[in-house]
C-alpha cells in the first residue's frame, strides 16, 4: 500500500478530475476521523470465508480489517458463545457478591437483547467458481427479505452469480436469490421463500450515543448465533471500503491503494467507496459482515461491515477482533434496503463539487508549521448547474458541516452527502474568508457526473 504525499481532488460523487494529482506535492493531509478499509477474503478449514480490512489513515496507527468470516474474540470483554449468551471471564474465576450482582445485571441486559434479536439473524453461504464464502444477514420482513453486505453476496465483487443459501437460527436452510445490490453503500438485499420468519426490530441510529451498550450477532468463522457485547466507541467515523462499483486501480480520492484477494487464490485490485459508520468495541470478526448490531432493547442500530486489524494488508493481512469494529447506521441501511426492495437499485445524492482536505490551523506554531490533520473539505471546483452551484458555493470555500454532521475532510464530505437521497435538502456550512456561512442545498441524483 503506497501513500502519495497529497490526495488528488475528488468530487463528492466519487469522481476524480483528470488533472488531479499534478503540481507540487505537499505533506499528506488526513482527517482524524478517516480510516481506509478494504474487504479481504480468506480460507477457513477448506472453505473460503471473506473479510475486509481497514487501515488507520495516520501512518503509525494500527492497520484494520472489515468482516465476512476469522479470529478470536476480545478476551477483555468476555467470551463469544454460539447460543445467544455472553459470559464474562471473571464469572469462571469467582468474585465478591457486589461484583457478581453488577455482572448479573449487565448479562441480563445482553441476554435479553440477544434473545429478542438472535432469531432474526441468519448465516449466508456463497459458492461460486472463484471459491466460497460466508457471512451474516438480518431478516427484514415476513416476506423473506434479508439485509446483508454487498461484499458478502458478491464475494467482494469477484462474482455476480454466486449460489446463495441461508441458514436461519433454527437450523433450517433455504435457497436465496439477490433482490438488489448497492456497491456504493456496501449493502445488498436477498430473499428466501420461507415461513415463520422473525423480522428484526428496527431501531434508529439518531438516538445512539457514544457509550451506549450494543450487542453484535452473527456468524464469525461460520459459528452461527455468536453473540458479543460492547459499547459505541464513536459516531460518524469515515472508513473506505473496497467496492466493485469503482474501477480497478482507482478510489474515491483516497491516498491509499486497495487489494481484494479472490477466495479462489487470485487477487484483484479494486477501488473503494467512503462510508460513515459507528465504531464499537464489541467483538466483531470475519463472518460478522452483514450481521446485526443491536441496542440494549434488541433493536437494530447498525449492520456490521468492517473490523480493524493490528497486522498489515497483504494476502494474509486478515486478523481477528482487536476491539475496533464498524457498523453502517440503521437509518441509512434501512433506507437503502427499502429502495432495493422496491426499485432493485439505489439513487445516491449528488452535490457537484471537487474537494481536497483543508489543512487545520496549528495553534502555537509558525506559519511554516506543517500538519497531517485537516479541518474540512476545501472546494477546488464547482460543477456548473450542480446543486452546489445553484446554492451559491464557490471555489475556495471550506465545507465544515452538512446538516449538522461535521465534515473533517474530503472523504467525510463524500460519505455524508451519500447518506442523503436525491431531492433531500440540507444546510451546508462553509468557511469563507474566515467567516462561517450557511447555504441551503437540494441534492440531485448521483448518476450525474462532475
Amino acid at each position: 500500500m503506497s501513500y502519495p504525499q497529497q490526495p488528488a481532488p475528488t468530487d463528492v460523487n466519487g469522481q476524480t478530475p483528470p488533472s488531479a494529482g499534478s503540481g507540487e506535492r505537499s505533506p499528506k493531509r488526513v482527517g482524524t476521523g478517516l480510516l481506509a478499509a478494504c474487504v479481504l477474503a480468506a480460507g477457513l478449514v477448506g472453505g473460503g470465508v471473506g473479510a475486509g480490512a481497514v487501515a488507520l489513515a495516520n501512518g503509525g496507527a494500527p492497520a484494520a480489517s472489515s468482516a465476512q468470516d476469522g479470529g478470536d474474540g476480545d478476551g477483555d470483554r468476555g467470551t463469544e458463545t454460539g447460543d445467544g449468551a455472553a459470559q464474562d471471564p471473571q464469572d469462571a474465576q469467582g468474585s465478591g457478591e457486589s461484583g457478581a450482582a453488577d455482572r448479573s445485571a449487565e448479562a441480563g441486559t445482553v441476554s435479553k437483547a440477544a434473545e429478542k434479536a438472535s432469531p432474526s439473524v441468519v448465516t449466508i453461504s456463497t459458492i461460486a467458481s472463484s471459491g466460497s464464502g460466508s457471512g451474516s444477514g438480518v431478516v427484514l420482513d415476513e416476506e423473506g427479505h434479508i439485509l446483508t453486505n454487498n461484499h458478502v453476496v458478491t464475494m467482494g465483487g469477484t462474482t455476480s452469480d454466486a449460489e446463495l443459501t441461508v441458514q436461519t437460527s433454527d437450523g433450517s436452510v433455504y435457497a436465496a436469490k439477490v433482490v438488489g445490490t448497492d456497491p456504493k453503500s456496501d449493502l445488498a438485499v436477498i430473499k428466501v421463500d420461507a415461513e415463520d420468519l422473525t423480522p428484526i426490530g428496527i431501531g434508529t441510529s439518531e438516538d445512539v450515543q457514544v457509550g451506549d451498550q450494543v450487542v453484535a450477532i452473527g456468524a464469525p468463522l461460520g459459528l452461527a448465533g455468536t453473540v458479543t457485547d460492547g459499547i459505541v466507541s464513536t459516531l460518524n467515523r469515515t472508513i473506505s471500503v473496497a467496492s466493485s462499483e469503482v474501477p480497478d486501480n482507482t478510489s474515491e480520492g483516497s491516498p491509499y491503494e486497495f487489494q481484494f484477494p479472490q477466495q479462489g487464490g487470485g487477487q484483484r485490485t479494486q477501488g473503494s467507496v467512503f462510508l460513515n459508520v459507528m465504531q464499537t468495541d464489541a467483538a466483531i470478526n470475519p463472518g460478522n459482515s452483514g450481521g446485526a448490531l443491536v441496542d440494549a432493547n434488541g433493536d437494530l442500530v447498525g449492520i456490521n461491515v468492517a473490523i480493524a486489524s493490528a497486522g498489515g494488508q497483504g494476502q494474509s493481512g486478515e486478523s481477528g477482533n482487536i476491539g475496533v469494529g464498524f457498523a453502517i447506521p440503521v437509518d441509512y441501511a434501512h433506507r437503502i434496503a427499502q429502495e432495493l426492495i422496491e426499485e432493485g437499485e439505489v439513487d445516491h445524492a449528488f452535490l457537484g463539487v471537487s474537494v481536497t482536505p483543508a489543512e487545520a490551523d496549528v495553534q502555537g506554531g509558525s506559519a511554516r508549521t506543517r500538519t497531517q490533520f485537516s479541518a474540512g473539505a476545501e472546494v477546488r471546483e464547482v460543477v456548473s448547474g450542480s446543486p452546489a452551484d445553484e446554492a451559491g458555493l464557490k471555489q475556495g470555500d471550506v465545507v465544515t458541516e452538512v446538516d449538522g454532521h461535521p465534515v473533517k475532510d474530503s472523504e467525510s464530505l463524500t460519505a455524508t452527502v451519500r447518506q442523503f437521497a436525491p431531492g433531500d435538502s440540507a444546510e451546508v456550512t462553509v468557511r469563507r474568508d474566515g467567516k462561517e456561512q450557511a447555504f441551503e442545498v437540494t441534492f440531485a441524483a448521483g448518476d450525474q457526473q462532475g
